[in-house]
């Protein structure tokens, strides 16, 4: 066996034979350590050629040996760093979210993204804890942006006796009351920028007072308004009605809150203290959002700060065709006179004008009866000739077609007197016909007592 080279770290000295640290240039004797040849370059090791011989193991240094154990000691204590420092990633869909690089902890690799066909489960660390409040509403736009994007939305309608509001919540079908299109199958609608269109009343529920309107010529582009639920109404919350009080003051705001919710018989009424005036009936009562809670319905004079709508829910009830007539329950109800089935201030107003319209006709009937036995009496002996087929012979006299027959020579002053006695008749009856328009008693409504008491003749007004 051949002797094992000195170790690197120590030299022999020539003069007597010691071991110097290899620091060290000079013995103890005095002698001084040669330089010693540059190490030689080792060679590139070359692949050698394919042998069946086995390969002979190289011997290796001491020295040699700590340094790989060291270098062994260290790569182990890195690797160990390693496994207990970072999380070791999974790649099962059930465990791992979607996740992106940016959102990666510094130091780990990214996640993988799932495919888009495979949901990604949360971490239980990731879910909401079970009492965690729900998402903050957001925020309502500044008053003045709402006002100008909904008022485009709320027109006027007008009938021949009267006019009231309403608002689009589909470019062709509006919303409005029972009592503002009154007893016409079609209306007059007039938006913001002046221009007027025709609406056919498509349904009505006037237990609910709801009417709605179909609109001829729609525009595509029609602002909307969308239908919440008053049942999401809370009391105090902020309202804002629109609408056209006094019948010409187009797209007036008031503001109030949400006083109460009633149930009315099961007709659910939004009260509120904004201010509602005649012409407001049929507009729309909003949230901060601009969502219908409802369709206004009355005001009542003298008490400020009392006023209701109609919930909205009731409306989308009778647009899908599915709205049940309203409960009646035996046990008289506080709230009965609020009913909308019951008439508003205006409705009764408008009662109050329809019964003294039925008075006066009853009177002028008692009138014409006496001047019908007066004509037959004077018919016997004073008229020769047919007579047209009226309701009340003595219509003739506003029609030379219907008498024309000959008088008497000795009755001329008797056809004189009943003519004047007619004329009188008439003229009562077109007054109290004009007083009842003014009272907005509907054409409906005054052509109906005028048949009744037989007093409907066109030719008065020829």
């Amino acid at each position: 066996m051949t002797e094992s080279p000195p170790p690197a770290f120590s030299w022999l000295c020539p003069e007597c034979g010691r071991r110097v640290p290899a620091s060290v240039t000079t013995c103890r004797c005095g002698a001084v350590r040669e330089a010693s040849p540059p190490a030689a370059q080792e060679p590139v090791a070359t692949p050698a050629p394919e042998s069946t011989q086995a390969p002979t193991p190289a011997r290796s240094s001491p020295a040699g040996v700590v340094v790989g154990a060291v270098v062994v000691l260290a790569a182990v204590a890195a690797a160990w760093y390693r496994l207990t420092s970072s999380p070791v990633p999974t790649h099962s869909a059930a465990a791992a979210p979607t996740r992106t690089a940016s959102t990666t902890r510094a130091g780990a690799p990214p996640l993988t993204a799932l495919p888009p066909t495979e949901a990604p489960t949360p971490l239980a660390a990731d879910a909401p804890p079970p009492d965690a409040e729900p998402a903050a509403e957001p925020p309502a736009p500044p008053l003045e942006d709402l006002v100008a994007r909904v008022t485009q939305a709320v027109i006027i309608i007008q009938t021949p006796t009267g006019r009231g509001s309403g608002f689009f919540i589909a470019p062709d079908t509006i919303l409005t009351n029972v009592h503002v299109v009154g007893a016409e199958s079609t209306v007059t609608i007039r938006r913001t920028d002046g221009t007027t269109t025709t609406a056919r009343v498509d349904a009505t529920a006037p237990a609910y007072d709801i009417a709605i309107l179909k609109v001829f010529g729609f525009r595509a582009d029609q602002a909307i308004i969308s239908m919440g639920s008053a049942a999401s109404g809370r009391v105090g919350q902020e309202v804002i009605a629109i609408g056209t009080p006094l019948g010409f003051l187009q797209n007036t705001v008031s503001r109030g809150i949400v006083s109460g919710l009633r149930d009315v018989n099961g007709v659910t009424l939004v009260q509120t203290d904004a201010a509602i005036n005649p012409g407001n009936s049929g507009g729309p009562l909003l949230d901060r959002h601009g969502v219908a809670l409802g369709i206004v319905n009355s005001g009542y004079a003298g008490r400020d700060g009392l006023s209701f709508a109609i919930a909205i829910d009731h409306a989308r009830a009778l647009l899908e065709r599915r709205l049940a007539p309203p409960s009646t329950g035996a046990a008289p109800s506080a709230f009965a006179p609020l009913a909308p089935s019951v008439p508003s201030q205006t409705d009764q107003r408008r009662a109050g004008a329809e019964r003294a319209y039925q008075q006066a006709l009853d009177g002028l009937a008692r009138r014409a009866t006496d001047l019908d036995d007066r004509w037959r009496s004077f018919k016997v002996g004073c008229y020769s000739g047919s007579v047209a087929h009226l309701d009340r012979e003595w219509f003739g006299f506003w029609d030379p077609k219907a008498l024309p027959g000959a008088v008497a020579p000795q009755c001329e002053s008797l056809w004189g007197d009943l003519r004047r006695a007619a004329q009188g008749i008439r003229d009562d009856v077109m007054a109290a016909n004009e007083a009842a328009r003014r009272a907005d008693v509907l054409p409906g409504t005054r052509r109906d007592l005028l048949r009744r008491y037989k007093l409907d003749y066109a030719g008065w007004e020829r």
